[in-house]
């Protein structure tokens, strides 16, 4: 009955809106997203039916001044490399031992491998050259910008890099490009950060490689399936090795997370929202 009512409809990400949810909507004319990508909404479906999508996919000037997922990118890797998570649990179990806490290397001594060079991966590239890292990256679609060097074949990156870093959206194409093969090839003891989506990743791969010491840490704010419905996070693959493991750090899809960030993105695509329908009426 709901349903059959509304004339607009916020669609966050993990909950699809396809066809047959636009069908029990006759009057629908506008679905509203926060999200840069749309890949929970049928857009054949919705632009047969002549319903109005408003994302933030092409605000990209917009999108320049939101830079929560990089921070949270640099936050993991510091979190991973200087196990700060596991430090922290030893002090509160009552211990003192700064020996047993010696990371592998200081930043500036790192190379940082950067996959997708779009919006956030320029952003961790900038934070990288910051800490004074070597910083290459590798996208397809992207020139060098005279800043940062280009590698063309994605198995060179992860050869290469100490840390790489993942930031390309999820589309069919791109899913499962980290696969048993390109994790066969990151550079023994390497750190792999995933602030992107987990379907790019073949996670199988990814724990039989943290297993046997060839990705010395894993951090990441996704995990495969985290959208389904009966999704449980305590019997999923990683985190039952995390749990016995100090090779793998997790966060539950926080890194756009700041009150501000959704306040303004949230705001942006309601106000598209507004406008389209003033000039509806």
């Amino acid at each position: 009955d709901i349903l059959a009512d509304i004339q607009a409809c916020c669609a966050p990400l993990g909950f699809y809106f396809g066809s047959e949810k636009m069908d029990r909507c006759p009057n629908l004319n506008a679905i509203v997203t926060n999200t840069t990508g749309v890949p929970h909404i049928d857009m054949a479906a919705a632009a047969a039916r002549n319903i109005a999508v408003f994302s933030l996919k092409d605000e990209q000037a917009f999108l320049d001044t939101i830079t929560p997922t990089a921070e949270h990118t640099w936050g993991l890797l510091l979190a991973l490399l200087r196990r700060t998570p596991w430090c922290f649990d030893h002090i509160k179990s009552g211990h003192w031992n700064r020996f047993d806490w010696g990371a592998p290397a200081m930043l500036s001594r790192l190379k940082l491998g950067i996959i997708g060079y779009g919006r956030l991966g320029r952003r961790v590239a900038r934070y990288g050259a910051a800490f004074d890292m070597s910083v290459r990256y590798h996208d397809p679609f992207v020139a060098s910008d005279g800043t940062t060097e280009r590698v063309d074949n994605l198995v060179d990156l992860v050869a290469w890099a100490d840390v790489i870093s993942l930031h390309v959206p999820a589309l069919p194409e791109t899913q499962n490009m980290i696969n048993a093969h390109v994790i066969g090839q990151f550079k023994p003891g390497s750190l792999f950060i995933n602030t992107a989506r987990a379907e790019l990743v073949d996670e199988a791969a990814l724990l039989t490689a943290l297993r046997d010491g060839r990705i010395a840490g894993y951090g990441a704010d996704v995990l495969d399936g985290e959208f389904d419905l009966d999704f449980k996070a305590g019997e999923h693959p990683l985190v039952r090795h995390a749990q016995n493991h100090d090779n793998v750090l997790l966060t539950p899809h926080i890194a756009g997370s700041t009150h501000d960030a959704w306040r303004e993105t949230q705001g942006r695509v309601i106000d598209m929202a507004r406008r389209h329908f003033e000039d509806w009426k």
